[in-house]
């Protein structure tokens, strides 16, 4: 059955719908730019979500025609592979109710689970398709209303590692390279009944059993987390990258995950995209990214495709930076408006952010050929190669010697230098107009 009214969309083939950027077999740096940039397409928001918001029920079906939980599911998957050969879409991501529904207990979801995984791994098999990273819903149930993996009840700490064992397994079966932690409820709203310790130190006891199990098992790609700082609870524990890492560090983690950095998320955080990717790439934990954009007017995670070239472009200089991906990729964890009410539009949404992201790689290859912003940033620190700089980074130097040569030296103001700020964003400004 065709669920679209759409052709395959191709670069400037002419078709109404077509890729100005991506190029999917085009070499940047030595590799194709599919490799680079590896696509994904999430479960949730394009064959899941139907446009509910706060304030409105949901405009658009995604049953596909199916009349039982079942057929609807089952639909989902076909769907999905229709959608991502149209796009040259190799990958996708779920959690585990974005491909099976909740049954009356958990064994029966279990077995929900068991037979659709089959289905949707069946009919991705014959189009060649992979699994970016799979993840568990923990957030959406009303039993995980207080958390999950921070939950103040046992019994529901259990439930959800109960879940997470059930969905590595899942993402296992079907040759998964990642697995994602998003604390959707791990947080608080007020400190006078929270018990912030205990909370913290159980998420990271179900973390721990998680990469103990999925290793045991054979899963052999990387664990993530995706950090936000708010929203649906007041204050997440996983807020930026920063905090993350510090958590990870905290409970001997860090040799065992990676970051999912998410662009929305980072604004939410009061940091830019790039500063996010900058922090986990400067800390090794450079992992996986979700592709979106937040609306600088909304103070909520508005997930939009994104279409931002420059911010794309910053994004792609740090993957480039970080050596590329390993196991993850490009996932598009991003939403049509509510407005935009036909399956076609999610297409266009696709194209808008494969084509911005590919433009960004472009453009983030053309600024690293060029070498004005390595060389600027190389020279604005060379004093710390030689003489004085040498001997503080090479821990010779003590605070007395400091001093000595502070005295001897006189107003260092004839050693501050221009930042040159707007220069450098000249240079990025020009590939990204020039690149092709």
């Amino acid at each position: 059955m065709k669920y679209f009214n759409s052709e395959k969309i191709t670069f400037k083939s002419g078709a109404q719908r077509e890729f100005l950027w991506y190029d999917p077999e085009r070499v940047v740096q030595g590799k194709k730019m599919k490799d680079h940039l590896r696509f994904a397409a999430s479960y949730w928001h394009t064959f899941v979500a139907e446009g509910a918001d706060m304030f409105g029920t949901g405009v658009l079906g995604k049953t596909f025609g199916g009349t039982s939980p079942e057929d609807i599911y089952r639909r989902k998957a076909e769907a999905a592979a229709e959608f991502t050969d149209l796009l040259g879409i190799e990958y996708y991501c779920f959690h585990d109710r974005d491909i099976a529904p909740e049954g009356k207990s958990l064994s029966e979801t279990n077995r929900n689970l068991d037979e659709l995984s089959d289905y949707l791994g069946d009919i991705m098999a014959k189009g060649g398709k992979k699994l970016l990273w799979g993840t568990a819903n923990l957030f959406n149930n009303p039993r995980y209303m207080h958390g999950a993996g921070t939950a103040p009840s046992a019994d529901v700490f259990a439930f959800a590692a109960a879940q997470v064992k059930k969905a590595i397994e899942i993402t296992v079966k079907l040759g998964g390279s990642g697995y994602v932690f998003w604390g959707g409820r791990e947080g608080y709203e007020t400190l006078l009944n929270t018990d912030m310790a205990l909370e913290q130190e159980n998420m990271a006891r179900l973390l721990t059993m998680a990469v103990e199990y999925g290793r045991r098992i054979g899963f052999k790609g990387d664990f993530y987390i995706e950090p936000k700082p708010k929203e649906p609870t007041k204050h997440q524990y996983d807020f930026d990258a920063a905090t993350v890492i510090g958590f990870l560090r905290k409970y001997d983690l860090l040799n065992d995950f990676k970051l999912n950095i998410e662009a929305n998320h980072a604004t939410l955080a009061g940091h830019t995209f790039q500063h996010e990717l900058a922090t986990a790439r400067i800390n090794g934990v450079f992992g996986s990214i979700d592709a979106n954009q937040g609306d600088m007017l909304l103070g909520w995670d508005t997930d939009e495709f994104p279409f931002d070239v420059y911010d794309a472009t910053l994004c792609m200089l740090e993957v480039l930076k970080a050596g590329g991906f390993t196991n993850g990729g490009l996932n598009f964890d991003a939403k049509i408006r509510r407005g935009s009410c036909s399956l076609e539009d999610m297409l266009d949404g696709y194209i808008l952010g494969m084509d911005t992201f590919a433009h960004g790689l472009l453009a983030a290859d053309a600024i690293i050929r060029g070498g004005e912003l390595d060389d600027f940033v190389k020279s604005r620190y060379d004093s710390w190669n030689t003489g004085i700089g040498s001997r503080i980074r090479s821990g010779e130097a003590v605070i007395e010697e400091l001093s000595d040569y502070a005295l001897s030296r006189g107003d260092v103001l004839s050693s501050v230098r221009s930042a040159r700020q707007e220069y450098l964003e000249n240079v990025v400004n020009k590939k990204i107009y020039e690149c092709k």
